[in-house]
């Protein structure tokens, strides 16, 4: 018994060393697929998305995909491509979980890329193309884009495109026409609805609309991405929990949360504890936001309901005058007064409604009285910024930027860039990784974007190559239209569009796609 224990662990001994050495992985790699790759970023250091600290190791990248990510033997590598890394971050492309602007008139996105985003979500606040119902995708397709895109469909637009419009209580018939004409975005590709709920058309909808609407977005796996009712202090609760009724069905987003009036970091804890509030059907609330104090949209926000669509302006003028001069009057002094009011749009465009007033020596509700609501568009600053940074550091906020190439705000050029100089290395609210998570990953997974936002072997090869002290937001309300520095490298599906600041304009291949859920 003893010598037979003895002679099998001779040969256990024997065949242990004998055994021949596992493969290392990048070992492994080349024998599955070879020594030559397009590009290869080497000695930086990786910042992942998933909010984990950052680690060294080098990034291979093949046509579009992330091909293999740890340490390599560079004497066996045949590439066409070598990035040195040493000394910067390499992260995921960020993602612009709420952006304007059309790829048929500005299909590069050039504020986009230059602050690290390289995927946007269109088709937002109850709005989006028309033609995306029928043709449009076929035509943007044929754009050379310089972004991905991922399409929301308007709930303004349904209600538009099915013949409710502005109709308080559509038959039962048109709020089906208006699910089927739901369902055949989602069949398009669409990853979701968004609703502008204090704009009209949406305005006029209610639950009796907006429920059916859900358990469709829900049936797709989709999200509600919101611009809520109402967005002042004394409303915006009642306005969330309006959402959370459509969130008992699917997953639902507060777009660009903010509290207008509402101030300190107490008011913003009591308004978050609601994106906690617990689901029975296991679906999500969150939000995003941008890190700017000032909003941005069309001059008819200070306008009441009375006087805008389907209302005849020209009547209300004439009927309820000077019932339509008080309420103008107060609600500027509402929101902080006529120089928190920056116009943004010819002929007035960069002036502030107290200047303008000055100019014309009118009241400036005369001044806004002879514009009328749909004439104008503008920034507005009524927002508080201990209440916004409360809510940018909040973990179930993503970052967006509500912005776009020709908008005369900072933010559609600088919101990503800033939130990596101010609120990561000035206010330190922020971890490196923890920005990038809410840039990267997190809205990747929210929204169902796949195989972006996390570096990750066969992920697609959305990277970003930067040193974090030398991103610089460089818009400003005077010059909105500047685009942020610092950005090394920008690739986006593994090619290169952006390399030492300098931007590869003349696209001749496809960069950036349309995306599909």
């Amino acid at each position: 018994m003893h010598k037979t224990y003895l002679f099998f662990l001779a040969v256990l001994l024997f065949s242990c060393k004998n055994e021949p050495a596992k493969p290392t992985p990048f070992e492994q790699l080349l024998k599955s697929s070879g020594s030559q790759f397009d590009i290869l970023i080497k000695n930086g250091s990786i910042i992942d998305g998933s909010g984990s600290t950052a680690y060294e190791a080098s990034v291979l990248v093949n046509a579009d995909t992330i091909a293999f990510i740890g340490k390599v033997d560079t004497n066996v590598l045949v590439v066409k491509k070598v990035i040195d890394a040493k000394g910067k971050t390499i992260s995921p492309g960020f993602i612009d979980t709420h952006a304007h602007g059309d790829p048929m008139t500005t299909p590069l996105f050039q504020n986009f890329l230059a602050m690290g985003v390289t995927t946007i979500c269109l088709g937002q606040d109850g709005s989006s193309p028309k033609s995306y119902l029928s043709n449009w995708t076929e035509k943007v397709q044929k754009q050379n884009l310089g972004v991905n895109i991922a399409m929301f469909v308007g709930h303004g637009t349904l209600r538009s495109t099915s013949g409710i419009n502005y109709e308080k209580s559509p038959a039962i018939s048109l709020i089906n026409k208006q699910g089927d004409l739901l369902q055949n975005a989602f069949d398009k590709g669409a990853f979701g609805m968004s609703t502008g709920l204090e704009y009209t058309p949406g305005t006029f909808a209610t639950d009796r609309e907006l429920i059916p609407l859900a358990k469709i977005v829900a049936k797709n796996n989709g999200l509600i991405m919101s611009h809520i009712r109402n967005e002042d202090d004394s409303q915006i609760e009642s306005a969330i929990q309006e959402l959370l009724r459509q969130g008992q069905h699917c997953n639902v987003q507060v777009s660009h949360m903010k509290s207008v009036y509402g101030k300190g970091k107490e008011r913003a804890k009591e308004l978050l504890t609601l994106l906690n509030t617990p689901k029975e059907n296991g679906s999500s609330i969150t939000a995003d936001v941008y890190p700017y104090n000032a909003s941005y949209t069309g001059i008819g926000i200070v306008f009441p309901k009375w006087a805008k669509a389907p209302h005849d302006y020209k009547k209300v003028v004439n009927n309820r005058r000077t019932e339509l001069l008080a309420y103008l009057k107060q609600k500027i002094i509402d929101r902080n007064g006529p120089t928190a009011t920056l116009f943004g749009t010819a002929p007035y465009a960069g002036k502030t409604l107290a200047q303008v007033s000055e100019e014309q020596g009118l009241p400036y509700e005369q001044v806004l009285l002879g514009i009328g609501p749909n004439r104008a568009s503008g920034a507005y600053f009524i927002m508080d910024d201990a209440l916004q940074e409360e809510i940018i550091a909040h973990p179930k906020v993503m970052i967006c930027s509500d912005g776009s190439p020709t908008m005369r705000h900072p933010r559609g050029y600088g919101s990503f860039a800033k939130i990596v100089e101010e609120y990561v290395l000035e206010r330190k609210r922020l971890t490196l990784a923890e920005a990038v998570r809410k840039m990267t990953h997190f809205p990747a997974q929210t929204i169902g974007i796949q195989k972006r936002g996390l570096i990750k072997a066969g992920n697609f090869a959305d990277l970003l190559i930067f040193e974090p002290e030398k991103i610089k937001a460089n818009a400003t309300y005077e010059q909105p239209h500047q685009l942020a520095t610092g950005f090394d490298y920008v690739l986006v599906n593994g090619k290169v569009i952006i390399e030492q600041e300098n931007f590869k304009e003349k696209i001749t291949s496809t960069i950036g796609r349309l995306l599909n859920k």
